[in-house]
């Protein structure tokens, strides 16, 4: 059978971004948040300006795209000009 015999996990582990890099959960709904570092075998990642963090899997995880950067950053913007609390 094809592939019996080969690790699930096989693959080489991502290279850690920046501290403070955009990155998305894709695991949990394309969720875009800062990287905050290394926890166990998870990244830490949360909201943009702020707020509770929450553990991803490293594979499940990609940087941003521009426009990700820009939609993240602008309903931050908008949350506080509409005086949420963040």
């Amino acid at each position: 059978m094809y592939g019996e015999n080969v690790c699930p996990n096989a693959q080489d582990p991502p290279d850690l971004p920046a501290l403070g890099a955009l990155m998305v959960d894709t695991g949990h709904g394309d969720r875009v948040g800062e990287f905050r570092g290394v926890a166990g075998p998870y990244w830490s990642l949360r909201p943009v300006g702020g707020g509770a963090e929450w553990e991803a899997e490293p594979h499940r995880v990609r940087p941003a795209l521009l426009m990700e950067q820009l939609r993240a950053r602008t309903a931050r913007l908008n949350a506080r000009s509409r005086g949420e609390v963040l």
